[in-house]
């Protein structure tokens, strides 16, 4: 029974010696306030950036026909290689143009000797009409002889001509542009449909490849901001000058192509309130396609000088945007904040902040609204850390 009772004593004043150490230890914490890092807010110019989707076509596209029906009898080109302007593509039969060619000299020459009898006739005809030998009605009928023959070799010569242009050159399809031909659409042997009606048969597709065009839309208050701009700011150029801009892909994080604005529609399409813009960029390389999508940046505004914190720093509530700054007394304050654009791996804060601010940019979890913290002064880094890199605003 002795035995039992000391246990309990010694039990208790081992709980009684715990339980004060650990109030030690709280006072102790809640004396030493948190530890965070703070920076100021780093000041740069920037220019806010439009986004839009937007898909490529080519600067020049066109469809191969035939000027002539006949038989398809060669083809020169490999499907979906690159061609040059005058390279040969296909060949028509060419033995029936070359009959017809001979045909039409044949007849020329005929032509000829006509027109040699008539002069001949007429020259006769002078001096019979110089002696009174025959009338006048019948050396004018012999002029008018003469003219005929003269018309029917000019009808004759320009019939040759023709018939030299199918055999020599419309007979032999080339390419009228540099780019990229697509597959043929007509095997060697086939019976092909020429001329300028719709009916004629589709050979082949070529479209250019390098420069390419990028068509996007923006809305009607976009394109009222950009005028506005372009108007009052000589740092802005017009939409319709060669504005830079900037591009890329869907499996590209950043925007690392270059190019420039070369049109915007003159009419806004009254069904989606868009209007139709379009830039030019490089394709050396062929890596853009026409039908390709894109996502293209526009500049949206002047340039203007910007606060950016580290996305790390921005914190949400509901559907606010806020971020933790220490005060003089070095106390924690929220300040809701107005984002804009990502910049170089920072955020644009436009509104709700100042540049004198020690933004929390390291230690949140620690920080609290209206506690007072320990605050470590660093540099805002150039480009925000960890998994908080890619935070939406």
């Amino acid at each position: 029974m002795a035995i039992t009772r000391a246990a309990r004593l010694g039990v208790l004043v081992a709980a009684a010696a715990l339980s004060g150490c650990g109030q030690g230890q709280q006072q102790q914490s809640a004396a030493t306030p948190p530890a965070v890092t703070v920076a100021n807010p780093v000041q740069r110019t920037v220019v806010d950036q439009d986004e839009y989707v937007g898909r490529f076509a080519a600067v020049e596209s066109v469809e191969i026909r035939s000027r002539l029906s006949g038989y398809l009898s060669e083809i020169h080109f490999i499907d979906g290689q690159m061609v040059k302007k005058g390279d040969l593509l296909f060949t028509i039969d060419r033995r029936p143009f070359q009959i017809v060619l001979e045909q039409m000299r044949a007849n020329l020459a005929q032509a000829r000797a006509n027109l040699a009898f008539t002069e001949a006739d007429l020259q006769r005809g002078q001096q019979l009409l110089g002696n009174k030998t025959i009338t006048e009605q019948a050396y004018d009928q012999r002029t008018q002889a003469k003219r005929v023959a003269e018309a029917a070799v000019a009808a004759q010569e320009a019939m040759v001509h023709s018939a030299e242009l199918d055999l020599e050159q419309y007979s032999e399809l080339r390419s009228p542009i540099d780019g990229r031909i697509g597959d043929r659409r007509v095997a060697v042997g086939n019976l092909i449909t020429g001329g300028a009606g719709g009916a004629t048969t589709l050979l082949a597709t070529i479209v250019s490849v390098d420069p390419i065009r990028f068509e996007f839309s923006f809305d009607e208050a976009s394109y009222l901001r950009y005028v506005r701009f372009a108007t009052s700011s000589q740092d802005v150029a017009s939409l319709h000058g060669n504005v830079p801009v900037t591009l890329k892909l869907i499996d590209e994080k950043d925007f690392p192509h270059q190019g420039k604005i070369d049109f915007v529609d003159n009419v806004i399409d009254r069904s989606s309130g868009t209007i139709r813009g379009r830039a030019v960029f490089d394709n050396a390389e062929g890596i853009f396609t026409p039908g390709m999508f894109g996502r293209i940046r526009v500049p949206g505004s002047p340039p203007y000088t910007a606060l950016l914190v580290p996305d790390a720093a921005i914190g949400t509530e509901q559907v606010r945007k806020f971020v933790l700054v220490v005060d003089d007394g070095n106390v924690v304050r929220q300040k809701y904040v107005t984002l804009g654009q990502i910049d170089d791996g920072l955020r644009v804060v436009k509104d709700g902040l100042a540049a004198t601010d020690r933004v929390i940019v390291n230690g949140l979890m620690r920080a609290r609204p209206g506690q007072k913290v320990t605050p470590q002064q660093e540099g805002a880094p150039t480009k925000p850390k960890g998994p908080n890199e890619a935070k939406a605003g």
